[in-house]
């Protein structure tokens, strides 16, 4: 059993490997992640926040703006889930047995 958990291990070492060689360098401004549209010529969704996120907010970190003001229900419900969870956990724990 430990040889098939090793040979597996090391398929997932080789897949993460050559994943990982076909990513674009750090900080290459022609990845596809940097461009305002993709191979079809389609706009993509992440140069519309680059772009906007200052002059709709006038905050200076783009993550707050898109978390807190474009996204913000969205983190409202996952909040509301995390919470849900710890206190269910907090019951679960805090139960006393006779």
């Amino acid at each position: 059993m430990k040889t098939l958990n090793r040979i597996l291990l090391l398929a997932l070492g080789v897949v993460l490997a050559v994943a990982v060689a076909g990513l674009p360098p750090r900080g290459d401004i022609q990845a596809p992640s940097h461009l305002a549209a993709n191979a079809t010529g389609a706009p993509v969704a992440g140069a519309y926040y680059i772009q906007n996120a200052y002059r709709h907010a006038r905050t200076p970190n783009m993550v707050t703006v898109i978390l807190a003001d474009y996204r913000g229900f969205d983190t409202l419900g996952e909040t509301l889930v995390v919470f849900t969870g710890a206190i269910a956990v907090l019951f679960i724990l805090r139960r006393r047995t006779p």
